[in-house]
């Protein structure tokens, strides 16, 4: 029987793919790879040329299509099965990556090209890729002696293991918690819509009454809404204790806690770090992205604090004053924090987002994010039912420009158990166009909105679609690539601090009266939002929000001065750097027990160590480019074409600051982002 993810030239075969295929697939196309590997250094010292570009991109592309779905499944379709499976194949992707960019032959062909003449013959984009490819093989150890070669293979090897260890305990940690509650008095406060999803986790494990989890639509509701002030402190312990020798539930707390796993990866990061000749990690990050040196990073976020600690400080004391007038609490905490929050908000501006909610069910946020984007580029999103998904709930849509199918993407919208937490985007496929093949990219794009209610109907909150907008941008940029080689189309070799331009760009759409006009569609009556209700939502659009900037400085600030000071003389610092950093810039005051760190997988098990500050810094570059867009109309088709041709569709071709001027005609500026968060100049 024929191994299904052997389908290179196709879309995944989900139905088909099962986890006893993992590893015999990737042990085959390993061992045939490394076959033709020698192939190719053979055939290029016997007459050098530059076909071997093309065959590198060929063996890439059948190992990443394979690749791609296994990953993909470990992340939206955990069981015990894939899990084992998925474990078991990491490290021996690992070994192959290092044992390829650690290849002195493999190296020096690429040298060769780069100072011959045939780096003349061939185009921008294969100059590009050779740069970039000597360059990694460089930050790779290609110059380490043999014995130092292997202890590099040994340490990334060995956080690759414990990199996929810390996001599985984080998702074990968050589903193996829950409370029942059988009295209904005790949500008390909660809409209706939240109910009705607590009831449906309580039948889906068998129960009565209703459940609550730490999946993020059952948390939310109830730290918004819930009267019953013990049970938003009970959730609020569990939720900020995950994995971590802290949380409630004792059995998890030795079994599940990534504290001992953070210190693993540390040191193993700082001796990586080290043996490529790097102060430490911070360095090691901040040299394939826009930022100079660390020291420009560190600035970069103080100086953004300074802008929005006073406002933050005044948004909290103003919190403070309303807790104690109007809801009776003397002693603001952090599970209080959004529930006094959302009842401020309705009593400045008249808005809470169960309202809002209300007007956009699902599928009328996904014809508008269509509609828009359609606006932009001119292009057309059409349902595809035929192609084969790993879910009921996941659907299929391909992308058309001038009636010829240019991108397709996968939609994986709702939580359940055994998906991991969050929202991303991942490439199934990139582009790549050769004289002889053309393979379209394709994408997923995942989140973890709560689940269509019992007549099927599913809506979001306005934070939502944001997320869904912010998704698809990241989705646009892998799938409006006009470059044709692989390893810099789409998101690949973009500058990690730069990768959230177009995602965090469009999320200002759903801001926008004209896109609302459309986009919005109330669940009942099929109005949009009226006047009044949308002049609401812009004046509550910068409630608290430098509140939540410098809670997003003290990740980014904790991230990069962690991987900057940690070394193995220092372990206490993962819990000592935070309290610092707390004190210094946070104004709610956090509690002694919270551990948040223990489940910051985007820093311990994604690809922003060290590079959480891509989110604020790219944020400068979104909130400048949308300006743009502002002045000349938000839907100018010379604008909008002008974006997608330097930024959207460029990949990795040129440095992310050059693609930006060449958009702008200037470089960056922050006064755009500071507008946006209702920050004085």
């Amino acid at each position: 029987m024929s191994n299904p993810l052997f389908n290179f030239n196709a879309l995944p075969e989900f139905s088909k793919i099962k986890a006893e295929h993992f590893n015999p697939a990737i042990d085959d196309i390993l061992k045939t790879n490394l076959q033709k590997i020698k192939d190719i250094k053979i055939a290029f010292k016997a007459k050098p040329n530059t076909d071997c570009l093309e065959q590198f991109n060929e063996i890439s592309r059948h190992l990443n299509n394979a690749w791609s779905p296994i990953s993909h499944l470990s992340s939206v379709q955990d069981s015990p099965e894939v899990r084992d499976a998925y474990k078991q194949a990491l490290p021996k992707l690992t070994d192959y990556s290092n044992a390829f960019w650690q290849d002195e032959e493999i190296y020096e062909l690429y040298k060769t090209i780069k100072d011959s003449e045939l780096y003349s013959q061939i185009n921008s984009e294969k100059k590009r890729v050779v740069d970039l490819a000597i360059r990694d093989f460089e930050l790779s150890g290609i110059a380490l002696a043999q014995d130092k070669k292997e202890t590099y293979a040994k340490l990334t090897s060995e956080l690759s293991v414990l990199t996929q260890q810390f996001s599985e305990q984080v998702l074990d940690a968050t589903q193996s918690f829950y409370i029942h509650i059988n009295d209904e008095r005790e949500l008390d406060g909660l809409p209706a819509g939240a109910k009705s999803l607590l009831k449906q986790l309580a039948q889906q494990k068998e129960l009565d009454g209703f459940v609550i989890t730490l999946d993020f639509p059952s948390y939310m509701p109830i730290v918004t809404y819930a009267n019953n002030r013990e049970l938003r402190e009970k959730l609020y312990q569990a939720f900020v204790t995950r994995a971590s020798d802290q949380t409630p539930k004792k059995e998890d707390s030795e079994k599940l806690n990534n504290h001992p796993v953070i210190e693993q990866i540390m040191q193993k990061r700082i001796q990586l770090a080290k043996l490529l000749g790097f102060a430490n990690y911070a360095e090691k990050s901040v040299s394939t992205k826009m930022a100079s040196n660390g020291d420009q990073v560190i600035e970069f976020l103080e100086q953004l604090a300074i802008q929005a600690k006073p406002q933050a400080k005044k948004e909290f004391q103003a919190l403070q004053a309303f807790a104690k007038k109007e809801c009776g609490l003397e002693d603001l905490k952090p599970w209080d924090v959004a529930f006094v929050s959302e009842k401020l908000k309705m009593a400045q501006y008249s808005i809470d987002q169960e309202q809002i909610r209300e007007f956009f069910p699902i599928e009328n946020c996904l014809s508008g994010l269509f509609q828009t984007v359609e606006k932009l580029y001119n292009v057309q999103i059409v349902k595809n039912e035929s192609v084969d998904v790993y879910h009921k709930d996941v659907a299929y849509f391909d992308i058309f420009e001038n009636n010829e199918i240019i991108a397709g993407f996968y939609f994986d919208l709702y939580a359940r158990e055994g998906k991991r937490g969050g929202a991303w985007m991942d490439d199934c496929r990139a582009r790549m166009v050769t004289p002889t093949f053309k393979q379209l990219p394709v994408a997923y794009m995942v989140c973890n909105f709560t689940q269509p209610d019992e007549n099927g109907l599913a809506t979001l909150t306005h934070d939502e679609l944001t997320t869904l907008f912010h998704e698809f941008g990241h989705g646009l940029h892998h799938m409006m690539t006009s470059i044709d080689d692989s390893n810099i189309s789409g998101i690949s070799h973009v500058a990690w601090d730069a990768v959230e331009l177009p995602s965090q760009f469009m999320e200002n759409f759903c801001w926008q009266p004209e896109v609302l006009a459309y986009l919005s569609s109330h669940k009942d009556s099929g109005e949009p939002i009226n006047d009044d209700l949308l002049q609401k939502m812009l004046n509550a659009k910068n409630f608290q929000s430098a509140m939540f900037l410098i809670r997003q400085i003290e990740f980014a600030i904790y991230d990069f001065k962690l991987h900057q000071q940690y070394n193995e003389n220092n372990p206490d610092l993962i819990q000592s750097l935070i309290d610092d950093i707390r004190k210094e810039f946070a104004v709610i005051e956090a509690v002694p027990y919270n551990r948040f760190q223990n489940s910051f997988t985007h820093v311990f098990a994604g690809g922003y160590a060290a590079g959480y500050y891509s989110y604020l810094w790219a944020e400068v570059l979104s909130s400048d480019a949308f300006a743009i867009f502002e002045k000349e109309g938000i839907f100018n088709k010379a604008t909008a074409s002008r974006f997608k041709n330097e930024i959207i569709s460029q990949g990795g071709l040129k440095d992310a600051m050059e693609l930006f001027v060449n958009f702008a005609g200037r470089e960056p500026k922050i006064d755009a982002l500071l507008k946006d968060r209702g920050l004085s100049l």
